[in-house]
């Protein structure tokens, strides 16, 4: 008789994705690499608030905020304090290489370059059609309008300092988190989980309303699940990528609340009063799953289907 399938045979891909990570034994290099990773990460965001308190003192709260283009700008290129210190720990305490964490060999980062390329216009057209449909918001309100020829010169290093950003967060998470997980805890909910409640708790505002904050997580830890699955079905970072990179785009780069945190690059600038906020805390009568936390939800399945057609895994 042939042997049973196991129930990780459904990602044959994943298995390559992660075979690096079974040279270092054990599970306790695992937990080092994430406290130092995660020390060195809050070492150097400390430092980069300090000097730009001490470089760009006038302006240093929009930056720190996001309510420039270039404040915003410099805070998502920030995050390469995050990608240096995954590849320190992941040099110092694996001996490997940043690039193994989007594929393991170079035939495979090439896949995931078409991988993303692949899934990027798929995931972007679905936003367009959600864009599309009812019901539509109220063009009255609409506070101001970023003058179009200046949002489209901050595009190119906006969205740079957006790949900057979600390619930290992927390398880390979904890169180094889940591949050394999935070396040394046997079965797909570890590696699912574990990686994504990290992700999760790290979307935690502190001194942001609870319920809020526990939606905001909720959320996340959604959209981590989802980028895991994708990220073990093609075998590469390459389609998690396009995903978190069209939902970041979407919402840093269209949409913000005048004078709000993280509306620097935004076309559109409504009233406070005009916007929604999936994740506001609106009066202790707001329930945890909230029509607009659903929402969200939904939104982000839409999304994993879409990547999902697009790799066709």
């Amino acid at each position: 008789m042939p042997p049973v399938a196991r129930r990780s045979d459904r990602y044959p891909a994943h298995r390559a994705f992660y075979a690096q990570a079974q040279k270092t034994p054990g599970f306790r290099p695992v937990i080092l690499g994430f406290i130092i990773i995660e020390t060195l990460y809050e070492m150097g965001q400390r430092l980069f608030g300090y000097g730009v308190g001490a470089l760009a003192h006038d302006s240093a709260e929009d930056i720190l905020t996001g309510r420039s283009a270039l404040g915003l700008t410099i805070s998502l290129a920030s995050f390469v304090i995050l990608t240096a210190a995954t590849a320190f720990v992941l040099r110092a305490v694996h001996g490997r290489r940043l690039a193994s964490l989007i594929a393991p060999d170079k035939a495979g980062r090439a896949r995931a370059l078409a991988q993303f390329a692949s899934a990027l216009p798929y995931i972007l057209l679905l936003f367009l059609a959600v864009e599309l449909m009812p019901p539509w918001w109220d063009a009255s309100e609409i506070a101001a309008i970023r003058p179009p020829l200046l949002w489209m010169l901050w595009l190119i290093p906006g969205m740079a300092a957006l790949l900057i950003q979600i390619s930290a967060e992927e390398l880390f998470y979904r890169g180094y988190l889940q591949q050394q997980i999935a070396a040394h805890i046997r079965g797909n909910l570890g590696w699912l989980v574990l990686p994504n409640i990290a992700f999760a708790l790290a979307h935690w505002q502190v001194g942001g309303p609870a319920l809020a904050n526990t939606q905001y997580m909720i959320w996340a830890f959604t959209f981590g699940l989802a980028a895991s699955d994708l990220t073990a079905r093609a075998g590469t970072l390459g389609p998690a990528l396009a995903l978190h990179f069209a939902n970041n785009a979407y919402a840093f780069l269209f949409y913000g609340e005048q004078g709000g945190p993280d509306s620097g690059l935004a076309l559109l600038l409504f009233s406070p009063s005009g916007i929604a906020h999936p994740f506001e805390d609106t009066g202790s009568t707001e329930v945890l799953f909230s029509p607009a936390l659903l929402s969200e939800l939904g939104l982000t399945l839409l999304m994993w289907i879409a990547a999902r057609i697009a790799i066709r895994r």
